[in-house]
């Protein structure tokens, strides 16, 4: 690495250090996992810079989600340990602002592959997973088969899945594509 490459990397780190180390410490709730974690995500980024991509998000969310992956490795590694930090995540019980912060960044994937889908397939998706209709319900205001609306719901599932904006930063080993 030259020198100019060390301090821009030197600044970089600095910049986003405390957000970095705040997620983490949101997460996993111990000072020391979480300068650990935070450790490993920059040395990540400093081996792997080439994975980032301004047009999937902002750095601030590339970094959220590799710190959160991080942490959720962590915590499956020390389960009898932290798992009910965990727990009480999933849960929504603990709640900080950088947590809010990934619901939403992962919202906006969601919704931007949604978008992606035809109008048919979005509407029956929507209405199952976010508005909790049943498939019968579903198929009576779409003025569809039940069939129909089942095999919309499949067809959209199966075409989210193909969409790489929606597994690029979640990937379970951590987006790193190992």
């Amino acid at each position: 690495m030259n020198l100019g490459s060390r301090q821009s990397f030197d600044q970089f780190y600095e910049a986003f250090i405390p957000f970095v180390f705040q997620i983490a410490y949101e997460i996993l709730g111990d000072y020391t996992e979480a300068e650990d974690v935070s450790q490993d995500v920059f040395l990540e980024v400093l081996q792997k810079i080439d994975q980032y991509n301004p047009n999937k998000g902002s750095i601030k969310a590339w970094l959220a989600v590799k710190t959160k992956s991080r942490c959720l490795d962590r915590l499956r590694k020390k389960k009898p340990i932290l798992v009910n930090r965990l727990e009480k995540i999933a849960l929504g019980k603990e709640k900080g602002a950088d947590l809010e912060f990934l619901e939403q960044i992962e919202k906006r994937i969601i919704l931007d592959a949604l978008n992606h889908l035809p109008p048919e397939q979005r509407e029956a998706i929507i209405r199952s997973y976010f508005n909790g209709e049943t498939h019968r319900e579903i198929a009576g205001a779409m003025k569809k088969p039940l069939g129909s609306i089942k095999s919309l719901i499949r067809y959209g599932l199966n075409n989210l899945r193909k969409q790489k904006s929606i597994v690029h930063w979640t990937e379970p080993n951590g987006g790193d594509g190992k």
